[in-house]
This record gives C-alpha cells, structure tokens and sequence, in this order.
C-alpha cells in the first residue's frame, strides 16, 4: 500500500520501538511490531511486572511505583527506558502520554520518533478551544459552548447556554473529566468532581462548558495522513453507546448515517484533518443531531480504543500503517478506498461491577475463558493468574466481530459473550449482553442517552462511583500491597529479557525472540 521514502536518521523502518503505553494496546502494538520484524520495547510500573505485555515484549524496562504520574505518565523514565533500549522511537498508545504535545517535543528533542502527530499538532487539538477554532476555519460548525470555565463564573455561563450542559475537560478524552449537568445547584459539586478527574488523569484541571444536544449520535471518522500531505478517510464509526461520556459499544458503519451523510462527514474530517495539520492516524469526531445535522466534536491523534471496527471493514492493520507511516512510508496519490462489504461491532469488557454502581473490581484473574470462531476478535491485555489493579484504566479486553451485516455481526457478539468467562474479578460483560437485546439498541434507533436509559430500568444502576472513591480504593491497594511484603517489587531489574523457547505458551508464540521476566 505505501511507498517508502526515508525521512528518519537511520533510514528505513526503525529496528527497535518502545511502547509508552500499557494493557492491551501495548499487546496490539507488540504484535504489529513482530509481524515488521521490529523489535518491541515494553515499561512497567511496581503494579505491571506480570502483566501480559510485559510478558509478550522483547524488553521490558521498570518505570516506577505503580501510580500513573511516578510511572506511565513519568517522562524523564520513559525516555530513560528508551536511552538504555536504543530505540529509534516510542509509541504512546492511546491514553496517558498519546496525546500530550511536551511528551512528543521531548521524544523528537531526545532524537527518536514519535509516532504519532506533530507537537504542533497536538497543541491545537489537545486544546479544545483551539481545536474547535480550527473546526471553524475548515467551515464546519461546531456545538454551543463557553470557555475559561471558573467556579465564579460558572452559574452565569451556564444560565447563557440553557441546561442541560456538560463539563469537559480542556485537555480530556475518553470522556474522562466530563460531567452532565442538568440543574444549577448541580453545578458546583460536578465542577468540583470534574476538576478532580481532569488533573488526575490529565495534569490539567481547566474545564470548558457545551451545551447538551437533545439526542445526538456520536460518529467518528478515522483519518490516515502521511508527513507529505496525502491524507484519506476510512470511512466513519458510530460511538453512541457511553455512560459517563465514555465509550462503551462501537460500530461501523454507523447505522444512522446514510451514503449523502457519510459523504458530508468524510469531506469535513478531512477539511479539518487538513487545518490542523493530523499526520499518521486520527480520528475527527461530531454530533449528529437529527436530519443529517452535525457538529464537530474533536479531533484525536492518536489510535482509538475503537479501531478494531474499521479494521474489520476495510481489511487494513491501523497500528502498522502508524508504525509504516512515521518511517517515512506515503499513502497511495489518488488510491481507491476498500468496499463497505462488512458490519463490525466492539464491546468494552471493563472490570467494573454493576450492580455496586460499577464500582471498579480488583483482584487476581482465577479462571480465564475467551470467545472464538469464525469473525470474532478479542483484544485482550490480561491472562490467567494476572492481578487487576484499580490504579489504572478498568477495561480488560474487547471483544470484536463482524458480519455481512449488522444483524450478523450481534449475533456473533451475542454468542462471544456467551462463551466469555472469568473468575478473580467482576466485570460489565453480562449486563451488556442484556443490553444487545434492548430494543432501541437492536434496530439502530439509538443515540447516547441510550445505555443510561436501558440503566435506569435495572435497580441499582443509576449509581456512579466517583474519582475520590476510586483514589481512595487505589491508596487502599497500596497499603495492602505493603502488608503483603510485595514492595519488594521497588527492586531493579533493567535491559533485556533473558531468552527463552519461542514456542512456550507464555512466552512469544511463533516467534524468535522473546520470554518471560521474572
């Protein structure tokens, strides 16, 4: 698909990337490495030296205590790790540092690539301000909202926009730092909560307002753009099942969106892809409202956990073409796109328990049972006798399908979770296998309200768990950690894994390099 073209020092594709990044995006990158003959760097914090992609690495190098800000989100560690490795550049993933403008100035300024986005780039697009200025340039709209969000000032911007609204972090995703709010008096306790979550999970507390749109679908369109100013769509994907703003089933093609529609939504992305500047992969998101209306939304430069959906219909490896692209490759002038000839469906599989408000679960993985057959696909950062932690994000594994069409593909999603099973954890799979069959869901008249009013009708749904419980579980860990003498874990242990038969299950299958750490 791509034609090579130098622009890194040592020319050529790179022969050693680090993962930043952990969980099953890091596996997924692993693998896109080994099949480039790429040799494949993981870190870890105190809480991931069993974890699976540790296991699968080539490397492995430890990057601190087990909170996010000492380890993963540690960029003096990060790049150390790289230094000690001899990598010729670092992936982010998505999350953590994927998007974080200083972490890819500091990985080009330390001499490796980053792949991913420019920093100038993801200056605008991080910034949600700047990001929709953009969207207006490109000539697309975007919805209500206002700015420089204070608690003195929040009442009256607010009061302007009309309730209901939604809290949103500057510099969030993932719905992370985003709150609805429906009444005034609900305005400061949620500031509050999502003040909190914003610098937890972003180091950056700044929020903005939007004005909530009755029942809109949420659809976004992935971009692949080389360093040479060729960029296409591959088509688009529908994210309206959420709860707490946070994606929870994707799919594509989007039910709601017709060939005119899909013609508009593509030529924006594209529009705005080009204003910002979005190099290697993206994913320009909007709001549709009703009668073909849309509004932007923002823009990601990073892969989405949702890629697998349109990898499924177009037959394309996204995590390779990032890999091929940042070495320099381009993309075909003028090639033709694949045919929409499959429906694919993704669940998130999270360890959350909801019938406790999904209150994150933690704890040792007992018994371990994934879904197979003919075009079923599970994405998975966990194995048996794997510790979950609540320091980090609760999904464990997707689990993704496709059909001839979009009854196909939920049917086979219904028997892959038929067949799921695991013990040591509480996870969402069950509930949302009830939730296939909630009618809205089935026929593709949905929107993302959807989840939370299929929720509402299930006692003990409605409840959240807010981030300060969630901190407080996490220190509780800790100390339980401690108690069981596991800080021993604090030890060094630096550079490559001791080889080990390629064909040992735990170890790297078909491969020839690869092992455990122990």
């Amino acid at each position: 698909m791509f034609r090579r073209l130098k622009i890194w020092g040592g020319g050529g594709m790179f022969k050693k990337v680090l993962i930043a990044n952990r969980g099953e995006i890091a596996v997924r990158i692993i693998r896109a490495l080994r099949e480039l003959g790429v040799g494949s760097v993981a870190v870890f914090s105190e809480a991931d030296r069993e974890a699976s992609h540790v296991r699968l690495a080539d490397e492995a190098y430890p990057i601190g205590p087990p909170h996010p800000l000492e380890s993963y989100l540690d960029v003096g560690r990060i790049l150390e790790a790289a230094r000690r490795a001899k990598v010729q550049a670092i992936h982010p993933g998505y999350g953590f540092l994927a998007e974080n403008a200083a972490f890819a100035r500091a990985v080009e300024r330390a001499g490796f690539v980053f792949i991913g986005p420019s920093p100038e780039c993801l200056e605008i697009i991080r910034d949600k301000v700047q990001a929709k200025a953009a969207a207006r340039r490109a000539g697309v709209q975007v919805v209500p909202g206002a700015e420089d969000v204070t608690a003195e000032n929040i009442a009256d911007k607010a009061k302007q926009l009309g309730f209901p609204v939604l809290l949103k972090s500057v510099a969030g995703g993932g719905g992370r730092g985003a709150r609805k709010v429906t009444k005034a008096r609900e305005l400061l306790p949620k500031f509050e909560q999502a003040t909190k979550e914003a610098r937890w999970s972003f180091a950056n507390p700044e929020l903005y307002l939007e004005k909530m749109l009755k029942r809109p679908r949420h659809i976004g369109v992935q971009i692949v753009a080389d360093r040479h100013g060729n960029s296409a769509h591959l088509f688009e994907h529908e994210a309206s099942v959420q709860r707490r703003n946070q994606k929870v089933i994707e799919e594509a093609p989007s039910p709601g969106v017709s060939d005119k529609l899909r013609a508009q939504i593509t030529k924006a992305a594209l529009d705005i892809a080009r204003e910002v500047e979005l190099t290697i992969v993206g994913t320009v998101e909007f709001l549709l409202d009703g009668d073909d209306k849309f509004y932007f939304l923002g823009v990601n430069g990073r892969i989405q956990v949702e890629h697998p959906v349109t990898e499924m219909i177009t037959g394309l490896d996204l995590v390779r073409m990032q890999i091929e692209l940042a070495a320099g490759e381009r993309l075909p002038v003028g090639g033709d796109l694949p045919e929409l000839k499959q429906h694919a469906i993704q669940m998130r599989v999270t360890a959350e328990d909801p019938a406790r408000g999904f209150m994150p679960s933690a704890g040792m993985i007992r018994d371990l049972e994934l879904p197979g057959g003919s075009s079923i696909r599970v994405d998975s950062g966990i194995h048996f006798g794997q510790e979950i932690s609540l320091y980090y994000d609760p999904l464990v594994l997707k689990i993704i399908t496709s059909g001839r069409d979009r009854t196909e593909a939920l049917s086979r999603l219904d028997r892959a979770l038929a067949e799921f099973h695991i013990d040591g954890v509480v996870t969402s799979a069950p509930y949302l296998r009830r939730f296939l069959r909630y009618k809205p869901f089935m026929t593709g008249n949905y929107d993302t309200n959807v989840l939370d009013r299929f929720l509402s009708s299930v006692d003990g749904s409605k409840t959240d768990t807010p981030i300060d419980t969630i901190c407080a579980a996490a220190a509780l860990i800790t100390q339980d950690r401690l108690h069981r003498g596991l800080a021993s874990l604090q030890e060094p242990v630096i550079g490559p894994k001791p080889a080990r038969d390629p064909w040992v299950f735990a170890g790297r299958v078909g491969g020839m390099r690869g092992g455990l750490l122990r």
